[in-house]
């Protein structure tokens, strides 16, 4: 049983909800000054009711006149159930069918019907308006638990208007206050040495004092300084709650009716939404660009409508992608109200099946699942979501899973073929993919490069593109033994690099020169010259012989014959330890090379740690010192 629920009024214009809000809990909710002279709600109105038997209600009493029916959908948002308030006098009126519309699309669960002044009617008038109300709730996706004769003035039928209001407060459904913190803003003020409060619903979870939330849009952090439930002091507030926070450091410009307070991180605002249509039978069509009014918690933007087909006509449901011209939050689930552009008026209602879509319209197939299995919507997401993948994080919000649902779904998911890959969610097909696209790549690589150690696994990877796959399908080959990752290099486990048939005597031929190149080397420009061959080849030849351990090279490009280059440094290192310190006058002497080909030598040589330079000259290296001589 909920210890506390929130009603919203509904109904037309003069019909008496003020009026019997204030019979039930003795609140004026008409505050403005223009409503008292006018005699009509213009905004929102709060009172507290107590029910008994532990239980609270708060009563949003919100206007009818269909000139503030946008207060209306912003009071009625987040609320529990409904007073619907019908005049005994005049019936069921434009109004009134257009507001209970508005809790069908807002998925209002149940709700008391409220005949009212029925001291201005004879008996047999008011069996015909309670005839046409029934007939009229029938229609009604509602629960209408009770239908109640009233009359404020003389007192008639309260009692039992509050019996039926408790009756239907422990039927609404408890409110999750484990759940992400929401709540949008429907009121802003400033109070002297408080600064900013703001009011709203609570519509999930909980916060307390000196907690940190943020609003939106904007994304400004703040603290709660203070919380007040019907102006009472609170330490903490919990869901369903008429709610008034006071915050830390908020200018009163910066938050608005339409404003969010969030209590975690991961959301943000957007300016599109994937959304599920349903409109009216009288509406207009929706074709592409139609512009509409979304009204979404207390917000309303203006936005135009991408259907997934060419139109949704009257009665019509169907998918829509929302181009909004101002950013919303929103969550999976949100249900929301669609008014026409102009003239005004209320055509339909949406419910969010993403809120932070793809670029480009899809159809939405599978994230309509608005109730039951919560891993059949995670499978829909992840596969639309290719190889983009979904971050486990993102969950509570793109799907409306609470936080502590997140682990048992994912594990329940893993049956739909998704797989979780550090923190990500992917579609089994598409990490299988990812491992056949990267073996297909090194196929490729061997088949072009068949003298190459391996290739570059940055550039490797690149074939997913995926930044959260391509690690994972690279481990999940390793460790299947497909694949080798040496350093920088990846290969497949049966790879060898070995010459072709066509490139022996290339090889041959490459070979000799290197060993008639001496001391002097060549570069694969003069490998390719003398070996009568383009460099690309000489070049991969080179380092194959480089690899093998036939040959050796020197910086980047300069190639020695392996039993050479020994011979070299055999020299150089003899000549520095017989003399100590050995300069590169005394080396090239020795060694018989000018400075274009002593300089990089003698680099390479303290490179590899035969050497140390001291100034200008060269003393034996660690390697000389651990008695090692080979390269």
């Amino acid at each position: 049983m909920s210890a506390h629920v929130v009603f919203g009024t509904a109904g037309h214009v003069d019909h008496g909800k003020t009026a019997l809000v204030r019979a039930l809990t003795g609140v004026d909710t008409d505050r403005l000054e223009e409503e008292k002279r006018r005699g009509i709600t213009i905004d929102l109105g709060f009172a507290e009711l107590e029910l008994g038997e532990g239980l609270t209600a708060s009563i949003v009493d919100v206007p009818g006149h269909e000139d503030f029916v946008r207060n209306m959908v912003a009071g009625a948002t987040g609320i529990d159930a409904a007073l619907l308030v019908v005049a005994a006098d005049e019936g069921v009126m434009p109004q009134t069918d257009e507001h209970l519309a508005i809790l069908d699309f807002l998925h209002v669960r149940a709700g008391v019907v409220a005949i009212s002044k029925v001291d201005l009617v004879e008996p047999e008038w008011l069996e015909l308006v309670e005839a046409d109300i029934r007939s009229r709730m029938k229609r009604s996706r509602v629960t209408w638990n009770a239908v109640i004769p009233v009359s404020a003035v003389t007192g008639t039928g309260l009692d039992e208007l509050k019996a039926a209001l408790a009756e239907t407060a422990r039927l609404a459904m408890p409110r999750d206050g484990r759940d992400l913190f929401r709540l949008p803003v429907d009121r802003v003020f400033t109070v002297s040495g408080t600064g900013t409060v703001v009011t709203g619903t609570t519509w999930s979870g909980s916060v307390q004092v000196g907690d940190e939330v943020t609003i939106f849009p904007g994304a400004q952090r703040t603290r709660i300084r203070g919380v007040q439930v019907h102006g009472r002091s609170h330490r903490r507030v919990e869901p369903g709650r008429r709610t008034a926070l006071a915050l830390s450091g908020v200018e009163r410009s910066a938050v608005a009716r339409g404003s969010w307070i969030v209590g975690a991180d991961g959301w943000r605002a957007v300016e599109r939404l994937d959304v599920a249509v349903t409109l009216l039978s009288g509406a207009p069509p929706l074709t592409q660009r139609t512009r509409v009014r979304l009204h979404l918690g207390t917000a309303e933007v203006l936005a135009r409508v991408t259907p997934a087909g060419s139109r949704i006509g009257p009665g019509e449901s169907g998918y829509v992608r929302l181009r909004l011209e101002t950013p919303v939050l929103a969550r999976w689930g949100d249900a929301a109200v669609l008014r026409s552009y102009s003239p005004v008026a209320t055509i339909g209602g949406v419910v969010v099946l993403d809120p932070w879509p793809p670029p480009r319209p899809r159809r939405p197939v599978g994230l309509d699942r608005l109730t039951g299995d919560g891993a059949a919507r995670v499978a829909a997401l992840v596969q639309r979501s290719g190889t983009r993948g979904v971050p486990v994080a993102e969950l509570p919000i793109r799907l409306g899973i609470r936080p502590y649902e997140i682990e048992a779904t994912v594990g329940q998911a893993a049956r739909h073929g998704v797989v979780s890959v550090d923190g990500w969610l992917l579609d089994r097909a598409v990490v299988d993919g990812a491992q056949d696209a990267l073996l297909a790549t090194l196929t490729a690589f061997h088949r072009d490069e068949p003298l190459a150690a391996g290739m570059s696994r940055q550039e490797w990877r690149r074939a997913v593109r995926s930044e959260q796959l391509a690690p994972h399908a690279e481990r999940q080959l390793v460790a299947q033994g497909a694949v080798v990752v040496d350093g920088p290099l990846a290969r497949l486990a049966s790879h060898r690099a070995e010459l072709a048939v066509t490139q022996h005597e290339v090889a041959e031929r490459l070979g000799n020169v290197l060993r008639d190149a001496g001391f002097e080397g060549c570069t694969a420009a003069e490998l390719a010259d003398r070996c009568n061959t383009d460099v690309d080849q000489a070049s991969r030849i080179a380092e194959f012989f480089v690899r093998q351990g036939t040959a050796g090279r020197i910086g980047s490009e300069r190639y020695f014959d392996k039993e050479v280059l020994d011979r070299m440094v055999e020299v150089a290192t003899a000549e520095i330890a017989r003399l100590g310190e050995a300069s590169p006058a005394q080396l090239r002497a020795k060694l018989g090379l000018t400075r274009k080909y002593l300089i990089p030598f003698l680099e390479w040589l303290d490179a590899q740690g035969y050497s140390e330079r001291a100034g200008d000259v060269r003393r034996p290296g660690p390697r000389l010192t651990r008695g090692s001589d080979t390269i």
